[in-house]
């Protein structure tokens, strides 16, 4: 239930809200006070209703808040920390969530979109959006403001592999330690945190396996720990070639292995970091002639177009990468496998016929 009375020259509305507190707007005509009241009368009818000192809250703090209850992995929590810190708060962070409008996302975006890479403003956005609706859902606003936003379009990448010879030379490339690491990559496919991660007792010598059910995981500030796959569908055997094993044996005979059990370590025996292996990574690409920003994700892909390259179906290369769907192994490869141009002409020509053909045109009657 609502009043309005009249205050002076000024209509003052007033409702109880769900909490029992009342709520009052002064107005200057009768028929805007009569107005608002209604307006939130109704929304508490049907449900709608949100608390306007609400919204009065900063973005951050809300969003500190949304945070610390997501159930995340370790890496994923310490990546929504630092997109959130570096891209969102500096902009947003100090505002009120309820006064945020979707020109000033859009303007975000777009500013963003000068300086990161399409997918990271995306990865970025998605945050931002996750906030909003589960402000929405607490009735902190009554709606997001993250909509109708246009991100930036990502033009499609085309997968070229590196050449044998190139990864070759990267092998040689690489200091001695690291070597077996880069062999095991390119043999594999296994992810870096996946490869960094890889144990003694993971290693099946007499059935030539790998198990992998887990990648190294190492956030700043913290100890080495094991978290698991990249998805579920990470969770696989695969199997080790020749070359592979040769390399990872005479490995072992060199190097002892490290803490947890760890396979490849550093000069000091300790785990080793993404950040670190840039340094030792960048120099060996440089030195075996492969293209400018090669990252160690390139043996990933050339392991895949060898599968394809001899004939393996998409469902297998999906497997052996570990792959979600094959869509997305399609989506990544489909320009490796074969042209099938040449089957579709000969499949033709072999069920009609040069023959069949001729007799088709003698028959036919001629075109007006």
């Amino acid at each position: 239930m609502a009043t309005v009375k009249r205050r002076g020259s000024s209509w003052q509305a007033t409702y109880r809200g769900p909490d029992g507190r009342e709520r009052t707007k002064t107005f200057r005509l009768q028929g805007e006070a009569l107005k608002w009241a209604a307006d939130e009368v109704s929304a508490l009818g049907k449900g709608t209703w949100v608390d306007p000192k609400a919204g009065k809250v900063t973005f951050q703090t809300y969003g500190e808040k949304w945070r610390a209850i997501q159930i995340h992995r370790p890496s994923t929590a310490a990546q929504v920390e630092t997109n959130l810190r570096r891209h969102v708060y500096p902009t947003f962070g100090d505002r009120s969530i309820g006064s945020i409008r979707t020109s000033e996302v859009q303007a975000w975006v777009r500013g963003l979109a000068g300086v990161l890479e399409p997918s990271t403003v995306e990865l970025v956005y998605r945050y931002l959006v996750a906030i909003f609706r589960a402000a929405v859902a607490d009735k902190i606003i009554p709606e997001s403001p993250a909509v109708a936003v246009k991100l930036p379009r990502a033009e499609p990448k085309r997968i070229e592999p590196l050449e044998t010879s190139v990864v070759q030379a990267l092998i040689e490339a690489i200091p001695d330690r690291y070597r077996a690491l880069v062999v095991l990559a390119a043999g594999t496919g296994l992810r870096q945190g996946e490869a960094f991660g890889v144990t003694r007792d993971r290693v099946d010598f007499l059935r030539r396996q790998l198990k992998v059910d887990r990648q190294l995981v190492l956030l700043p500030g913290a100890g080495p720990t094991f978290g698991p796959p990249k998805t579920d569908t990470s969770y696989r055997t695969v199997p080790l070639p020749a070359v592979v094993l040769d390399s990872l044996a005479a490995h072992v005979g060199r190097y002892e292995v490290g803490d947890h059990d760890l396979l490849f370590t550093n000069d000091a025996g300790e785990p080793i970091r993404r950040t670190r292996f840039s340094d030792i990574w960048r120099p060996a690409v440089k030195a075996a002639g492969a293209p400018a920003g090669t990252g160690f994700h390139a043996l990933r892909h050339y392991y895949a177009s060898l599968l394809i390259r001899h004939g393996e179906s998409v469902t297998t290369v999906q497997a052996r990468l570990g792959h979600k769907t094959a869509a997305e192994t399609l989506n990544t490869y489909s320009h490796l496998w074969p042209d099938s141009e040449d089957r579709t002409r000969a499949s033709v020509d072999e069920v009609l016929g040069t023959a069949s053909l001729a007799d088709i045109t003698r028959t036919s009657a001629p075109l007006p």
